[in-house]
């Protein structure tokens, strides 16, 4: 499953991902794992907020089928300054979490969010997080969340979306909101973040791709490596992509070049980790291909399909001036 973590700054994404990865058992036993380990840039630490959206992946255990099911997510920033960056991250994904602080509701951000990912019909899953806090409304939120999703139109099959109440802090999540009250006061222990995954797996669809088709990849993020320079993040679509083949390489411009993939990596938790070959529905970077752009497509050589180029909002610069 591929989804989106998506909030206004400070509802707790980045502590939610960290318990995810705790309770999937990503971390050794005596491993030194640091606070909000998503944020990795330094400004992020500093600062202690996320600037740049980033994926890792987890292996979630289903216990009602006993299958394992692999989750790729991605923690975007929530600060609009940095919008472009959650709207090319819905590209990769098949459905969002909108996590929204059961005290302060929901915020401009949440709207800004929730606009794009309702145009691209993606399933959204409402996660009340820090329903600890001694001032948590957690009803009239999740009032303002209904408000907010009939103010942006949305159909009446989004409307019906799964309610999660969670801490992500103390990595618990259920259903039942006498039972999260039960919780909090401390009636009841022993509960983890297993009603979250069950939430996401059923509501969040698989990836879809056509059987036997030719590849179809498509760049929606970049990022750099010291040793193997530009990486292009892409999220295959259709047919599988391999290691040393050469791919045909669709670009902004209309023309069509030829590439050849140097190196390809899966995120594994939060290492990038050396693969042969990716099949659909894989978040993956490439390295070797030096001047490749956000938008474009990495095709097959035989029947080169491109994809449509990402568009993101053109910025736009507001100003009062007065005395």
């Amino acid at each position: 499953r591929n989804l989106a973590i998506v909030a206004h700054v400070d509802h707790g994404k980045t502590t939610l991902v960290d318990s995810m990865l705790h309770q999937s058992g990503a971390f050794r036993a005596n491993e030194d794992v640091a606070e909000r380990v998503m944020d990795s840039g330094d400004l992020e630490r500093e600062k202690g907020i996320t600037i740049l959206a980033k994926n890792t992946s987890l292996v979630w255990r289903d216990k009602r089928t006993d299958t394992d099911v692999t989750l790729n997510i991605v923690d975007t920033p929530g600060h609009a300054d940095f919008g472009g960056e959650v709207e090319r991250a819905l590209t990769m994904v098949d459905g969002i979490v909108l996590l929204v602080d059961a005290a302060e509701g929901p915020l401009p951000q949440t709207r800004f969010v929730l606009r794009k990912a309702l145009a691209r019909h993606l399933p959204v899953i409402l996660a009340v997080n820090k329903i600890d806090r001694p001032d948590a409304r957690v009803e009239e939120v999740v009032d303002e969340v209904y408000e907010l999703f009939l103010d942006l139109d949305a159909e009446d099959h989004h409307i019906e979306f799964p309610i999660v109440y969670c801490s992500g802090r103390d990595g618990w999540a259920t259903q039942n909101l006498d039972e999260a009250k039960a919780i909090v006061a401390g009636e009841v222990s022993g509960r983890d973040l297993t009603t979250l995954g069950e939430v996401l797996l059923d509501s969040i669809p698989a990836p879809t791709y056509t059987e036997g088709a030719p590849l179809q990849a498509w760049v929606t993020n970049l990022d750099a490596s010291p040793y193997l320079g530009r990486l292009a993040l892409l999220r295959v679509m259709e047919g599988s992509i391999k290691k040393g083949e050469s791919v045909a390489w669709c670009k902004r411009d209309g023309t069509i070049a030829r590439a050849r993939i140097a190196e390809l990596f899966l995120t594994e938790h939060l290492t990038r980790v050396p693969v042969d070959s990716a099949r659909q529905g894989d978040l993956v970077a490439v390295a070797g291909i030096e001047d490749i752009y956000i938008g474009e497509t990495l095709a097959d050589p035989e029947n080169p399909i491109a994809l449509p180029v990402i568009e993101v909002d053109e910025p736009a610069l507001s100003m009062t001036i007065g005395i």
